[in-house]
């Protein structure tokens, strides 16, 4: 069984609700019928409900068993409306403005998940990025002790070994806190969806002081603030990836390393390296990747790619729900 396998079926096992905001989309309702078909979790799609039964119908696909709300229609625009309002006051926003927010689906959505109606959400089928996770910042907030939202890619190697790289799509140049907080929600990321121990590597172009540059510095200084964040972790930099790969290297160029050349988790220095890295990976090494899975929110709202395929939103869904399962 490989590690998607692995994750649907403790989907199954926990089933949880997620909400998916693009619910007339036709990828997005292709992906909902596999999803209840195959019990990977319950869902709400946002939409007009005779839009979407009309769509699925033409198409032949089953959603009778998928809850289909009109946030525009909802018995939960006051209240919501007036939790927007208390969040986002501060900002000058008026109760106008709010109740027009709120009825917009990407926020209506993380609504449902912050009131716990739904447990996490997908969507970037058709939204942007920036809009996705605009509405869940604003709305669902950081995970305590987490600075920064972020993202990891996970990579499943043709071997069935699986990679956490991080961050390849969020942060353009983290500082030293910010890449600190990414590591270690990549480390818990990682320990979630795999079981496995967090070896944690903060990479650069220079291993233990091989080289000096003002970019290698805040590794260094991230590495620091990670391990007072999370004294059990191991975590070690600034290394190569040689070093942090390979064990026989790893003995030379780091002796005391506590990971040993034995990394799973890969904390890039900026998100050049980063995306750079995972896009090499799958196609050069014939890699999955599977991501971004979106992390430091209190609750998992995840994005999509808008080139993903209905076969994607399964797998992104089934992510969701383990991430929810973990809260």
């Amino acid at each position: 069984m490989d590690i998607m396998q692995e994750i649907r079926q403790r989907a199954r096992n926990n089933l949880k609700t997620i909400v998916l905001p693009e619910g007339e989309e036709e990828r997005t309702l292709c992906a909902a019928d596999i999803i209840v078909d195959q019990k990977i979790a319950n869902l709400i799609l946002l939409g007009d409900p005779e839009t979407m039964e009309r769509k699925a119908s033409n198409w032949g696909l089953n959603i009778s068993q998928v809850k289909l709300m009109n946030p525009n229609k909802s018995k939960f625009i006051n209240s919501f409306t007036q939790e927007f309002y208390r969040l986002r006051s501060h900002k000058g926003i008026t109760m106008e403005q709010a109740e027009e927010t709120i009825k917009k689906p990407l926020h209506f959505g993380a609504m449902l998940v912050r009131w716990g109606i739904g447990d996490g959400s997908v969507a970037g089928a058709v939204n942007t990025t920036g809009d996705v996770m605009r509405a869940a910042i604003q709305i669902i907030g950081l995970k305590e002790g987490i600075s920064i939202v972020s993202s990891s890619f996970m990579m499943v190697m043709p071997t069935g070994k699986v990679y956490m790289y991080s961050d390849g799509a969020v942060v353009p140049e983290p500082d030293a806190e910010q890449l600190a907080s990414i590591a270690v929600s990549a480390a818990e990321t990682h320990r979630v969806l795999t079981g496995e121990e967090p070896l944690v590597a903060m990479l650069s172009f220079s291993t233990k002081g091989s080289a000096e540059h003002h970019t290698i510095d805040k590794v260094c200084q991230a590495l620091e603030m990670a391990k007072k964040m999370r004294p059990d972790l191991k975590i070690d930099g600034e290394l190569q990836v040689d070093a942090a790969i390979v064990p026989s290297i790893a003995e030379r160029k780091a002796p005391d390393s506590p990971i040993k050349g034995k990394a799973n988790v890969f904390i890039f220095p900026d998100l050049n390296a980063g995306n750079i890295a995972y896009k090499i990976t799958q196609r050069l090494a014939d890699a999955r990747a599977i991501g971004p899975i979106v992390q430091g929110l209190a609750k998992p709202a995840f994005d999509l790619s808008r080139g993903c395929t209905y076969e994607d939103i399964v797998d992104v869904v089934a992510v969701n729900s383990v991430m929810a399962g973990a809260n």
